[in-house]
Formats: structure tokens, C-alpha cells, sequence
């Protein structure tokens, strides 16, 4: 058949347009996956603690976060509007595939957000010492939900190290068209650090 396109795989900063050459694409799933570096174990070194990343949702209007019900998590997997809702939390990113998913109805997001911005942080990172050094192969797809077809992937490779929350990319519109930009930057101080660079305070 002519549909079995190829997933676009892209490079740190590039944009690709999704809407344009996928005609009535509404619904997607965004997949998050990453895997934990295996540590190398002292003799008596206590076994470390799982690595447990969450993926978030921002929604943002003019770049920037209005409202903290406008960030879609494990602890609030559904945003008011329907449009966009976390599949739920997984604790160890252990197995294949996507370690969480983020379901978005691209045809219903409210006019006023003209981004959604997909983030990736260590959980109670500062306590058990953790930062994306240790983690590895971490990526984001998206998925056409209808077919089960990926149509863009970004693996971010492994330029993090003290880093404990990441900004993996984002979607946004531009002339009535979703495009996506792969973004792979790292800040220090988790979800909090990156909602204030989206112009939030958290609590």
C-alpha cells in the first residue's frame, strides 16, 4: 500500500510538520520512554533506588504556563478539557517501548494554547541523588492513535549529566498547522526549574 510511511527521525532543534502531510490526524499518542544506566555496585553499597522519570504535559498559551492545572502529570492525568490526558505513571521505565503515554485530541485543544510542551523529570530526584546521567536511550514518538502508525521519533542521546528535568520537545501550531520541535534541553531542579522557565511558580 502507499501508507506505510516511513517515521520521521529527527536531530536536536529540527521542526517537522505533522498535520500537513497526515490529512485528519486528530488524535495521537505521544509515547516517553527511557531506560536506567546499569550502576556499577560497590560490595556493601546499598542498592540504589530505582530511577523513576514522569512525563509531563504543559499547555501553554503565548509560551507560557497560565495556570498549574494547565500541567498534565501522575497527579493529574487529565486536563480540564479532555484534550489531553496521561496514561499514568510508571515507576522503574523497566522493558521496551514507551514508558508513558500522553493522549492528545490535537483537533480539540483550546484555541488560545498554541503549544504543548513534553517534559521528562526525575522523580524526588535531589533525596536519592539522581540525575539524567544515569539514565540512557530516552526518546518521544508520536503516534497516529487511528492506525497505530509512529510518525516521528526523536531519540535525545546522552548529552545530560547533572541534569534532573528535561524539556524533550514540543508541539505547537503555526498557520492553522501542528508541527513538532525537538527540543533536548536540560535544566537542574526538576519540575519546578522547568515550570519557572515557563513562567510558573509551583509550589
Amino acid at each position: 500500500g502507499g501508507n506505510s510511511k516511513m517515521s520521521i527521525s529527527l536531530q536536536k532543534g529540527q521542526k517537522v510538520s505533522l498535520t500537513k502531510d497526515n490529512a485528519g490526524l486528530s488524535r495521537v499518542v505521544v509515547g516517553l520512554g527511557w531506560d536506567e544506566v546499569k550502576q556499577k555496585k560497590g560490595l556493601f553499597a546499598p542498592k540504589p533506588q530505582p530511577i523513576d522519570c514522569d512525563a509531563s504535559a504543559l499547555l501553554l498559551v503565548s509560551g507560557k504556563l497560565v495556570d498549574n492545572r494547565d500541567v498534565v502529570y501522575y497527579g493529574n492525568l487529565k486536563h480540564m478539557t479532555g484534550t489531553v490526558q496521561h496514561m499514568g505513571d510508571n515507576l522503574t521505565g523497566a522493558g521496551e517501548g514507551d514508558d508513558e503515554q500522553i493522549q492528545i485530541e490535537l483537533a480539540l485543544i483550546p484555541a488560545n494554547v498554541e503549544k504543548v510542551a513534553f517534559t521528562v523529570t526525575i522523580y524526588d530526584s535531589d533525596v536519592r541523588r539522581q540525575n539524567f546521567g544515569q539514565v540512557s536511550n530516552s526518546f518521544i514518538r508520536i503516534v497516529d492513535e487511528s492506525t497505530g502508525q509512529e510518525l516521528i521519533r526523536y531519540d535525545l542521546g546522552e548529552d545530560f549529566s547533572i541534569e534532573t528535568a528535561v524539556v524533550v520537545g514540543e508541539l505547537y501550531r503555526h498557520n492553522g498547522e501542528w508541527k513538532f520541535n525537538a527540543i533536548g534541553s536540560g535544566f537542574q531542579g526538576g519540575l519546578a526549574a522547568l515550570c519557572g522557565h515557563y513562567g510558573i511558580e509551583v509550589a
